[in-house]
């Protein structure tokens, strides 16, 4: 992925340099600030050098700041970090309520409610409930803020207010997915013996549910779980963009906009490396849900 990403913007029309110094610059001015960011090397090295800074950390410096790209990702990650949490305790808080009670009463009307419930999560796409909620809520009701962000430590009140929006629509989008996850699994695990079993020793069906099935249904929910919060933030690009939030996606936007390719290199980076992270995190998790599977099988 970090190849793939590192030849297309290479690709991509347009010379940082010359973005830099400006249209009116001189060829000389435009080969000298080449010569200062290292683009004027082959690309080969520049890969080679740009994949050995980050084995030890380096993630390079941005070509139009200078500032260490690190530091731009640190400074920008609370406010997706915070947006993607709240959006997927938002769609946790819709899909098993909706997921568990489907599974229990199928082809109910609570079923129904929730198949068209995530139908239509999965039929809208997020950008555009972002833009309907801003419609309602900011501008017609006018109950939360329009657009801009606050820092939990200035307000914590006003810092809650600016995300609510955002993150519902994100969330809502991923409860559509993680319902119809928590219904299928649930309902498979529901026709299994040790379910007649369990019901056949007197245990109460919340027992049965609560400590037997769910158990077992929790499996492929998380790792749908934690997989889409590893999409939460690297694609809230368009939701920061409509909502003025300061986060990792306005960045990535700005950085390819202005051809600044250590800042798109180093945002995919760590991308890649939160998506492995996360795939550890779920496997350990499976281990504390069921110590039948250990760290050797």
């Amino acid at each position: 992925m970090l190849t793939v990403v590192f030849v297309i913007l290479r690709l991509i029309p347009g010379d940082p340099a010359q973005l830099i110094v400006g249209l009116e610059a001189s060829q000389e001015r435009v080969q000298e600030v080449r010569r200062i960011l290292g683009l004027d090397r082959p690309i080969v090295v520049q890969y080679v050098v740009w994949l050995k800074d980050l084995c030890v950390g380096n993630f390079g410096q941005s070509l139009r700041s200078r500032e260490p790209v690190l530091s731009l990702l640190l400074s920008r990650l609370p406010v997706t970090f915070w947006l993607a949490t709240l959006a997927l305790i938002i769609s946790v808080a819709i899909a098993f309520p909706l997921g568990i009670f489907s599974a229990l009463r199928p082809w109910s009307w609570v079923d129904f409610f929730s198949a068209f419930a995530a139908q239509l999560g999965l039929a809208v796409p997020d950008f555009w409930l972002g833009i309907l909620l801003m419609l309602l809520f900011a501008v017609k009701l006018q109950w939360l803020p329009l657009l801009g962000y606050v820092n939990f430590a200035e307000n914590p009140v006003q810092w809650l207010r600016h995300l609510l929006l955002p993150a519902f629509a994100l969330g809502f989008i991923r409860a559509a997915i993680l319902t119809r996850m928590i219904r299928f699994s649930l309902l498979d695990e529901l026709e299994k013996e040790y379910v007649m079993a369990a019901r056949a020793k007197g245990l109460t069906e919340r027992v049965v549910i609560l400590h037997h099935t769910m158990r077992n249904a929790l499996f492929p929910v998380i790792t749908i779980a934690g997989l889409q919060f590893g999409y939460l933030l690297g694609g809230a690009i368009i939701i920061e963009q409509i909502f003025s939030l300061p986060g990792l996606g306005r960045l990535l936007l700005t950085a390819i906009s202005g051809r600044d390719f250590p800042v798109v290199q180093g945002i995919v980076a760590f991308i890649a490396i939160v998506f492995t992270g996360l795939n550890l995190s779920i496997d350990l998790v499976y281990g504390i849900l069921n110590p039948k599977i250990s760290l050797r099988s």
